[in-house]
């Protein structure tokens, strides 16, 4: 490439020195025996000319020669340069496959990792789950001993109420009518006149059954007789109708009576409401009065 660029330059200096040898015209000839003595020592100087311009052409060819020198020396540091950066380069590439490796190997271990921790929380789930499952059964499990306790706790009243029964009567004292009201109305019988086993309440006018088992009621409603009142009360299990004693007369006195078998089971409630729009009576002969009795447990 350095010889390509500098024979153009080589041929340029070869022209000029030959351009300065011409004479200076070619159609001027002086005859030899009109040449001056300067004339005649032309040759001499075109020699000595031809001769400066061989020594130009080889000073031109070693500064030439020099400059190529120093253009291989900058190639040569050029391609060390270039094999110093190919080297780093492929450190580079050595360093990226290795960061690429340990990319891939965080990126598998990340895979791992995140594969045991849904193993993790799948056994915690199901660990969960069991103790759900423990926590029901505990559940169940109380519920079922508090069955049989309360069916201990039964037996333990089975066995220490043998005998249930009570009987009372509407007033606690004197003479007088209750009613009539606009809905039913509960009824308290305050004077007792019995009360074994102690299940009739007379602040509230409520038999609880103490014990399972079969139990008969009756009731009997009094009236003085009235037009527009009838005289009666209606039997009610744990807030529900069971049965009514009816009686209705304008004048004289008159009564109605009713009387049933209930199944009754621990805590259950049976009492009389008074009927709507009804009256009833009672005096210290007794007249309106509420009785049961356990028949047998069950």
């Amino acid at each position: 490439m350095e010889m390509t660029m500098c024979f153009p330059l080589l041929l340029l200096i070869c022209s000029l020195c030959m351009a300065q040898l011409q004479p200076e015209s070619d159609n001027h000839i002086i005859p030899l025996g009109d040449q001056t003595e300067a004339e005649r020592r032309e040759p001499t100087n075109a020699a000595d000319q031809q001769q400066r311009c061989t020594q130009d052409i080889h000073a031109v060819l070693r500064e030439m020669s020099a400059l190529l020198a120093e253009q291989r020396l900058e190639i040569r540091i050029l391609q060390r340069e270039n094999e110093v950066q190919g080297a780093k380069l492929r450190v580079l590439e050595l360093q990226k496959t290795e960061t690429d490796k340990q990319l891939q190997a965080q990126t598998a271990e990340l895979i791992s990792i995140k594969a045991r921790t849904d193993v993790t929380e799948n056994q915690v789930e199901a660990l969960k789950r069991d103790g759900e499952a423990q926590t029901a059964e505990l559940i169940s499990i109380k519920a079922r001993t508090n069955v049989t306790e309360n069916q201990v706790e039964a037996l333990k009243r089975d066995g220490e109420v043998k005998q249930v029964a009570f009987s009372a009567s509407l007033l606690a004292s004197g003479s007088g009518v209750i009613g009539p009201f606009n809905t039913q109305t509960p009824l308290v019988f305050r004077h007792i006149i019995t009360n074994i086993g102690n299940g009739y309440n007379l602040n509230t006018g409520f038999f609880t059954a103490p014990v399972n088992g079969a139990y008969h009621f009756e009731f009997y409603v009094a009236g003085s007789g009235h037009n527009s009142h009838p005289s009666a009360a209606v039997l009610v299990k744990n807030g529900g109708n069971v049965c009514t004693a009816y009686d209705h007369r304008p004048s004289n006195f008159g009564s109605a009576a009713h009387g049933v078998l209930l199944l009754l089971e621990v805590g259950d409630v049976v009492s009389l409401r008074l009927w709507t729009n009804s009256r009833m009576y009672d005096d210290p002969n007794h007249y309106s009065t509420f009785s049961g009795y356990l028949l047998f447990t069950m």
